[in-house]
């Protein structure tokens, strides 16, 4: 079978996130199973990487599905994952099973997003921690981490809106390293560029903050007082499909009896 000669842009994407992964030619040759003058004439466009080769150094870097499919195309071969849209009958399925997730997580807040933080779904919990945003943030495509930390979204109503903020920003930053998305990069940028809310409370001393050393909380002040969640994200770990592959749902947790008593219909917060 012949195999298609790599197009020019094959060797250099595959050497930039062999570096963003921080492999060595020696430690991705051995975890791909190829030899280092392979891998090295692969990068340097003198060999031409086999379909096999490109799927198994893609996977040892961890790629997600979209990038795997653009080393293939960069490499002269067809995609290997699809993207459905989301009225495709296969994705059927796995939309409920999202939709089911979130509405048994109720009467706790919970969302499903995609890869660039752009609401899908929610339960019916999340619209009351979002009394007072303006009505332009909620306007589809809503991203949830803009909704979160904008002025006029939920920024002067976050009780640790500095620790929020840096848990933010450090897992935007993780994911653009991750996916090196121009988009999510973008955003990154922009989210950095927002104005702490006038009164915001200074960092917490880690001996003395909320959950120490655990993790950290998102703490609101709603009309039911104030609210504290942690927050899970759980995703498709079997995904084949490209859009399947990039949506999480997002779940919050009560940190405290006070808010689950306050969501569960017991006893308001102070």
């Amino acid at each position: 079978m012949n195999v298609p000669a790599p197009a020019p842009g094959f060797g250099p994407l595959l050497r930039d996130w062999r570096r963003r992964r921080s492999f060595s030619q020696l430690a991705l040759a051995a975890e791909a199973e190829v030899s280092q003058r392979h891998l090295s004439f692969i990068e340097s466009g003198r060999s031409s990487p086999s379909r096999e080769i490109i799927l198994r150094l893609a996977e040892r870097l961890a790629l997600p599905l979209r990038e795997r499919n653009q080393l293939l195309v960069a490499a002269g071969y067809a995609p290997a994952f699809q993207t459905r849209p989301a009225d495709d009958p296969a994705m059927a399925a796995a939309l409920k099973a999202v939709t089911l997730i979130l509405e048994r997580h109720e009467p706790f807040p919970a969302l499903a997003i995609d890869r660039h933080w752009t609401l899908v779904h929610a339960n019916a919990a999340i619209g009351r921690l979002l009394a007072g945003v303006d009505t332009a943030m909620l306007t589809p495509p809503v991203n949830v981490l803009r909704l979160s930390l904008h002025p006029d979204g939920l920024a002067g109503r976050i009780v640790n809106f500095r620790e929020w903020r840096d848990h933010v920003l450090h897992r935007l930053d993780e994911q653009v390293g991750l996916t090196a998305d121009p988009v999510l990069a973008a955003l990154l940028e922009e989210l950095r560029s927002y104005p702490v809310p006038p009164g915001a409370a200074p960092h917490s001393r880690p001996a003395t903050a909320p959950l120490a050393g655990v993790a950290v909380p998102f703490r609101l002040r709603t009309e039911a007082g104030t609210l504290s969640f942690l927050s899970t994200t759980t995703i498709f770990g079997t995904a084949l499909d490209i859009t399947l592959s990039e949506l999480a749902i997002e779940a919050f947790f009560p940190a405290d009896d006070e808010t689950a008593d306050a969501l569960m219909g017991g006893r308001t917060t102070d």
